[in-house]
């Protein structure tokens, strides 16, 4: 008879057993599972619900298993279903009927809930100190380029020259924002389950606030039957990932159109494209592609949860075991990517020439010839008309805005002189000397506070 059928006849059919177990991918969660066990080993004989004895035999029995799992001796059994039945079996095996004891005053409703809260809490570190290091990493080519011209899109059409550093920080703004929801989400998944039971708690005198301790949470659920059942934070961890690989995927987007020929704006390193079977020629953005096409999976994850939680009622339902599989997906997509990102846009090359070329093509100062004009009283309504007339014009000419000789431009307005071509690309830059503005002053203290932020002297 295996563990948990003492009340049936029959076996569990080969079919079921199969269909139902979660070792191949829960196992993972053995660290996690081990350490609670010998929390809750530890406090049961605080609370002389066992003794000292047996306490102490049940954590080296834990520890012993923790070294063969890790050596790969560990016999995993699928018909044991999950990870806290083979460390219970094994644990029985290894230490005789005291193993038994270790369950007392806790079910694997919260115990499942406990180890998938401290992994998610370990994912969520992992990811904040990547984002840092994608952060570190922009950080530097910005700063390494920070003189740098290029032209700012709306539409991807050029609308307005900006600096590169600036452009960057853009994203460092975003993977701020990733950060600041990672640590929003630690503070509801650093919540307690272990002490709730099956739904109704434990009938024990057991000593939460100590497990609490022994574990690393700073809160404790306040009803068993929502900590068995709520796996609100996997949700919540599905979303922030999402959000940052939204991010990530715009960055790739960037990365891959920057690198083509027709822009040719920057070299990827040979370490981070690939070739092609067919043309030798070929120097593929490969990395960047696949974190757009990735970027779906992790969506798929997060509408995956959403989807299993729909309408479960309370407390704890098999379904929940479907729990797991996207998280964990999710969590290595998203470090993985995280990485390799890092490594991609550090050792990237800018060709400043062809950026500085590319903003001094068309007709990118026409904003800043309409602000000549409203400066000069003209309503900058009828100003941007004007100027769109003086660029259509232009292009009718086949001419840039300054190859135009004053006559021509006075032909629109009287109101345009010489010093009409005093607007260059880096006085439009310069103009726009305020907080969040391009200008090298803005820039440079962005920059600033940016690398406070890496170096953790800033909260941001």
């Amino acid at each position: 008879m295996k563990p948990l059928r003492s009340r049936f006849q029959k076996e569990v059919d080969k079919s079921v057993q199969q269909y139902t177990a979660s070792i191949p991918f829960d196992q993972r969660l053995y660290r996690q599972d081990i350490a609670g066990s010998m929390a809750h080993a530890k406090m049961l004989a605080k609370q002389g619900i066992i003794s000292e004895k047996e306490a102490e035999l049940i954590t080296m029995g834990l520890l012993s298993l923790r070294e063969e799992i890790e050596q790969g001796k560990f016999p995993f059994k699928p018909e044991l279903e999950d990870i806290h039945m083979n460390i219970e079996a094994r644990l029985t095996e290894k230490i005789g009927e005291v193993a038994g004891k270790l369950h007392t005053a806790r079910s694997r409703n919260d115990q499942v809930a406990l180890d998938l809260r401290l992994f998610t809490k370990e994912a969520i570190e992992e990811a904040i100190h990547r984002l840092r290091g994608l952060q570190g990493a922009l950080l530097d080519v910005a700063e390494a380029n920070k003189g740098v011209v290029m032209p700012g899109y709306t539409h991807l059409q050029r609308a307005q020259p900006t600096l590169l550093a600036h452009h960057l920080l853009a994203y460092f703004e975003m993977l701020e924002r990733d950060v600041h929801r990672f640590k929003d989400c630690l503070k509801r998944t650093d919540v307690l389950p272990l002490g709730s039971g099956a739904l109704a708690g434990a009938p024990y005198p057991i000593d939460r606030s100590f497990l609490a301790q022994e574990l690393g949470f700073s809160q404790i659920s306040q009803n068993s039957i929502d900590a068995v059942s709520d796996r609100d934070f996997v949700i919540e961890y599905q979303a922030t990932a999402s959000v940052a690989m939204v991010h990530l995927s715009r960055l790739a987007e960037e990365l891959v159109l920057w690198s083509s020929a027709e822009f040719g704006f920057i070299d990827l390193d040979e370490a981070y494209t690939t070739g092609s079977s067919i043309m030798p020629q070929k120097k593929n953005p490969d990395v960047a592609e696949l974190a757009r096409g990735k970027t779906g999976r992790i969506y798929g994850n997060l509408l995956g949860i959403l989807t299993t939680m729909k309408a479960l009622p309370l407390s704890y339902n098999r379904d929940l075991q479907e729990d797991k599989e996207g998280l964990f997906d999710t969590v290595d997509t998203l470090l993985s990517t995280l990485e390799v990102f890092a490594g991609m846009v550090r050792t990237l090359k800018v060709n400043a020439g062809r950026t500085h070329q590319a903003a001094e093509e068309g007709y990118i100062l026409a904003t800043d010839i309409a602000d000549y004009l409203v400066k000069k009283g003209v309503p900058f309504r009828q100003a941007h008309k004007i100027v769109g007339e003086l660029v259509s014009y232009a292009v009718e000419q086949g001419k840039g805005l300054h190859q135009l000789d004053l006559s021509q431009y006075q032909r629109f307005s009287k109101l345009f002189k010489e010093d009409v071509y005093a607007i260059t690309i880096e006085s439009s830059i310069a103009a726009r000397n305020i907080l969040g503005g391009t200008a090298p002053q803005q820039v440079e203290a962005q920059l600033a506070r940016a690398r406070r932020i890496v170096e953790g002297r800033d909260e941001g």
